[in-house]
């Protein structure tokens, strides 16, 4: 799961890299169509993804806490999974935020209401904002499934040996 969550944001992150890209250099309404389409659907995996990835490193963490009380195991193996998850919620938060914001500001470039520099900078700052993101749930997915394997590796040894 954590795979297929990290492949769609980065699929995300590169078209909207992509739509950036096709906007800078529409020249016509084709491109900015272009821009237009690509930009939307990128928005839409990214948003899906970051909160998908919220999600399941909250079920995670409840599945970690609840293995640490039940195998009687140290409670640090879940603070490591809680800190490493914490930074995840405030990036990605602050990642999605500016990917909507700037395209909501997009429609008002496209309508006249708004400059395009206004759009543009916030497009750079949407995509720095998705990479370190990007960057954050993959150090906190990596950690928390280094720390269920710990878990799953005590829980073993913890196991009663059946002699038949």
């Amino acid at each position: 799961m954590s795979a297929a969550l990290i492949t769609a944001t980065g699929i995300g992150l590169l078209g909207l890299v992509y739509s950036a890209v096709i906007g800078f250099m529409a020249a016509t309404s084709d491109g900015v169509f272009q821009h237009v389409s690509v930009g939307i659907f990128s928005t839409l995996i990214m948003l899906l993804s970051h909160s998908m990835t919220m999600f399941y490193l909250i079920g995670k963490g409840k599945a970690v806490r609840e293995a640490v009380a039940e195998g009687q195991l140290s409670p640090d193996l879940y603070t490591v999974v809680a800190v490493a998850r914490k930074p995840v919620f405030s990036i990605a938060t602050v990642a999605m935020f500016l990917t909507m914001l700037t395209a909501i500001v997009g429609g008002g470039v496209d309508t006249g209401a708004l400059p395009v520099a206004v759009h543009s900078i916030l497009a750079v700052s949407a995509i720095a904002a998705n990479f370190m993101a990007l960057r954050t749930e993959v150090a906190a997915m990596l950690l928390s499934s280094r720390v269920v394997d710990q878990i799953n590796a005590l829980l073993k040894e913890n196991e009663p040996q059946s002699h038949s």
